[in-house]
């Protein structure tokens, strides 16, 4: 049976159904929505405005390589600058493959690049290392915690170094999906209500960011990095295998076979949610190490640092970060509640 025409130019034959729609277009015709969708997002959202310096995340892999070819034909229109930044964790045998892809990329599109290493920024700390102190306290498979902190520290680094204004990273649909998932399942209703928009403002002096791919899904980046035959690095991170998201990816598969529409079902569902007042956390204060944005006495990344630098890396994740409150203001006295007359009841 032949393809169908494109429903778009009714010119070309169709090389592809769209996954969510079904609509038949042909490889032309895709990227161009796929562009004008992206364009949309941004443009609605105000997610850069014009004469924006735009820090790109770039890893080398298919979502940050469609998001840089993106942004870089949608750059006159929106009146915006790219620069690349791409981060050196320090695993041994994946990243410098990764690297080398950036790098042909900015060559390629005629784009700067700057590459901001773990071991610079954290005191000789790399990803190999850290994974080799958190095995040793049967925790290897917090790496990605540590991995995805320290990231986001050092992504925020080298776009200030460039002189960038805002940050974009290349989470798509799935991504951002699989992220509710996992906020869910282990019950952090504070990052499920914070985890909705296309992004961040900016507050306490961080840089704003936002994910122009949000609402694209991964079989649609893939397909555009098909069609426009875009050069990337695709072999999976060592240390992912062990990774809690990988779980909550195979939920999510299953629950796009039953059901297509989950993947953005989920995405739209952290949009809405809201936390009672009860229970919303307190404001965000300052570091008092590095002062960067932070809900306790210790960022996150300052945390997770103090932690491995003490031996101790699990004392900043999970319960085990009450611990690092010591290093803090001292707390406010708790008012003792005078012991009930009521009897305890049997269970």
């Amino acid at each position: 049976m032949p393809a169908p025409q494109c429903a778009s130019c009714n010119k070309a034959r169709a090389a592809l159904r769209r996954p969510r729609s079904g609509q038949a277009l042909c490889g032309a015709c895709f990227c161009a929505t796929f562009e004008a969708e992206v364009l949309h997002t941004v443009v609605a959202g105000r997610l850069l405005p014009p004469g924006a310096v735009v820090a790109v995340g770039a890893s080398g892999g298919k979502d940050s390589t469609v998001l840089a070819h993106v942004l870089r034909e949608l750059a006159p229109r929106l009146d915006i600058s790219l620069h690349l930044v791409a981060v050196d964790e320090g695993i041994g045998g994946y990243r410098d493959a990764a690297l080398a892809a950036v790098r042909r990329q900015a060559a390629r599109w005629e784009l700067p690049v700057t590459v901001v290493a773990y071991a610079d920024l954290f005191g000789g700390w790399t990803m190999d290392a850290v994974a080799r102190s958190t095995s040793c306290s049967g925790r290897s498979r917090s790496c990605c915690t540590f991995c995805g902190v320290l990231r986001r520290r050092a992504l925020e680094e080298g776009a200030r170094l460039v002189g960038a204004t805002h940050v974009v990273t290349g989470h798509n649909a799935d991504d951002m999906a699989e992220t509710v998932l996992m906020n869910f399942l282990r019950g952090d209703a504070g990052r499920l209500a914070r985890g909705g928009g296309l992004g961040s403002p900016g507050e306490g002096g961080a840089l704003p960011r936002c994910r122009p791919l949000q609402l694209a899904s991964q079989k649609e980046v893939v397909l555009y990095a098909h069609f426009r035959r875009l050069d990337y690095f695709s072999e999976e991170c060592v240390y992912a295998p062990e990774a809690f998201r990988g779980h909550a990816r195979d939920l999510l598969k299953m629950l796009e076979a039953a059901r297509p529409s989950a993947v953005l079902d989920l995405v739209h569902s952290a949009e809405r949610l809201a936390l009672a007042p009860a229970a919303r956390p307190p404001p965000p204060g300052a570091c008092s190490r590095c002062g960067a944005l932070a809900s306790r006495a210790l960022c996150q990344a300052c945390a997770l640092l103090d932690g491995l630098n003490r031996g101790r890396p699990r004392l900043a994740i999970g319960k085990g970060r009450r611990g690092l409150d010591e290093e803090g203001p001292p707390r406010e006295p708790q008012l003792s509640r005078p012991p009930s007359s009521q009897p305890v009841p049997d269970f």
